[in-house]
C-alpha cells in the first residue's frame, strides 16, 4: 500500500490509541489482582516531562505530537495523565461522578499490571475499535523505574487489513497520584526509531 494512502489514517491511529488506553485503564479497576497500597508506597509527583523530536509538531488533539512530514511520515508521540483526584478537595456531586467513573482505582490498581492482562485486554480494546482482527501482540514487558518512580516499558504491535505493521511503546509511569504515559509508535517503514530512543532518554516525572 502506497505511503500516502496509508496516512491519511494518521487520525485515526490517534484516535484509537486514545479510546484503547482510556477503556484499558478503565478495566483495571475491575481485575481480580491484589490492590497496591499507592497511598503510602508511592511518591508524589506533579508532572512528566520529555524533550519532543525536532521533526515532531504538535497535532490537533492534546498531547499529541506529530511528524512534520505528514503525510509523507505516519509516526505520532501522545502524552496522556490520568489523576485520581485523592490530593484535591472535591465536592460530594464532583466526588461521587469521580468514583462512578472508576478512575479512582486506576492507579491503585496498576502497580499489579502484568503482561498477560495488557495483552487481553488491549488486544480486545484493539479489535473492537478496528472492528477485526488485528493481531495485537506486546513483544516485550518491562518493569522500570524513572526518578524513583515505578512503571512499565511496554512493546507491541499490531495490523489492520491491508496496512503496514504498527509498532508501539509505552512507558508508563505511577506516582501517588498521578499516572503518566507517553506512547511512541509508528509504521513499519517510519524513520525514527533512533529520535524516539532518544525522546525516551529524557523522560523525567517530578
Amino acid at each position: 500500500m502506497s505511503k500516502i494512502s496509508k496516512l491519511g489514517k494518521i487520525r485515526f491511529f490517534v484516535v484509537a490509541l486514545a479510546v484503547v488506553i482510556l477503556a484499558f485503564f478503565s478495566s483495571l479497576s475491575f481485575q481480580e489482582v491484589i490492590r497496591a497500597n499507592a497511598e503510602t508506597e508511592l511518591k508524589t509527583a506533579t508532572s512528566c516531562s520529555f524533550i519532543v523530536p525536532g521533526e515532531f509538531v504538535p497535532g490537533s488533539e492534546k498531547g499529541l505530537f506529530i511528524n512534520k512530514n505528514y503525510p509523507m511520515e505516519s509516526s505520532s508521540i501522545k502524552f496522556s495523565y490520568y489523576d485520581n483526584e485523592k490530593d484535591k478537595i472535591l465536592t460530594n456531586r464532583e466526588k461521587a461522578a469521580v468514583i462512578a467513573s472508576g478512575e479512582m482505582e486506576i492507579i491503585d490498581e496498576s502497580l499489579n499490571l502484568t503482561k498477560e492482562i495488557y495483552q487481553e485486554t488491549m488486544s480486545a480494546a484493539y479489535d473492537n475499535e478496528y472492528q477485526q482482527k488485528v493481531g495485537f501482540e506486546v513483544e516485550s514487558f518491562e518493569k522500570i523505574k524513572v526518578d524513583g518512580y515505578p512503571g512499565f516499558k511496554i512493546v507491541s504491535s499490531y495490523q489492520s487489513a491491508d496496512e503496514e505493521v504498527i509498532h508501539q511503546t509505552v512507558y508508563m509511569l505511577i506516582s501517588k497520584y498521578r499516572m503518566f504515559t507517553v506512547t511512541y509508535q509508528r509504521a513499519e517503514d517510519d524513520d525514527c526509531e533512533e529520535s524516539f530512543a532518544e525522546s525516551a532518554e529524557t523522560i523525567h516525572v517530578r
